[in-house]
């Protein structure tokens, strides 16, 4: 009864979702700088150069010297915007059979006799067959595409030049929050002049588009019911 017991709890709460901190309310949009935090420098933290001092009774800084540098991202703490084009179609359909058949006979007769009496002959057989089948079929339809633009911080300053760039952008439309983030290594020379660059162009990117909020959670099954789907062993 115990046992009986245990599986019907089971399968009551399997009809139920996982408690959040946002329940009965809006999704809560994490700090600012989460991003960075998620994808930290692969080889020291991040540090930003300070403010450069503002003369007294002068409105003139280093960073108002556009006229006279680059304005494309080369340094830690500097912005790029990262455009994310994609329209891939992938459909692939494979088909396999394979069967073989196998046999081996063995035969042998035997005669025998004792003075004049015959023992006759005896004959037997040995017969072996064997047959292995199998059928396989895959099929693979698939279709994604993604037009949108988010601004990455250059996060560190490789050895060779290259930039390590992370960032992540947060949008909350009514009780649904959208996430896009991205990380990845790009060359500065990649970079347009009007410092943006293409995906394709990040080498090691990592790209993640989803959300959560109230529409994430019902197209999710509740956790009773992933608990049933991994200890279940059919």
């Amino acid at each position: 009864m115990r046992t009986i017991a245990s599986i019907l709890s089971l399968v009551l709460l399997a009809g139920c979702t996982t408690t959040r901190e946002d329940l009965m309310k809006e999704p809560i949009l994490t700090p600012v700088g989460t991003g960075l935090a998620q994808n930290p420098p692969i080889v020291q933290p991040a540090t930003y150069a300070e403010e450069p001092v503002r003369h007294v009774n002068s409105l003139w800084t280093g960073r108002n010297a556009d006229f006279f540098r680059d304005t494309r991202a080369l340094n830690v703490g500097d912005i790029v915007t990262v455009k994310i084009k994609i329209d891939d179609k992938a459909k692939l359909d494979n088909n396999t059979k394979r069967s073989r058949d196998s046999g081996v006979s063995v035969g042998a007769d035997f005669e025998g006799a004792v003075s004049d009496f015959s023992l006759g002959t005896l004959g037997a057989t040995l017969g072996l067959k064997n047959g292995t089948k199998t059928t396989g079929k895959g099929t693979v339809d698939r279709q994604e595409e993604i037009n949108v633009s988010i601004a990455a911080v250059v996060t560190q300053v490789l050895p060779n030049g290259n930039l390590y760039i992370a960032g992540q952008q947060e949008i909350r439309v009514n009780f649904e929050v959208r996430v896009l983030s991205i990380a990845g290594i790009i060359r500065p020379g990649d970079i347009l002049p009007n410092n943006t660059i293409s995906y394709e162009k990040i080498a090691e990117a990592r790209i993640s588009y989803g959300g959560r909020g109230r529409l994430t959670e019902v197209q999710q099954p509740g956790w009773g019911q992933q608990v049933l789907d991994n200890a279940l062993p059919y």
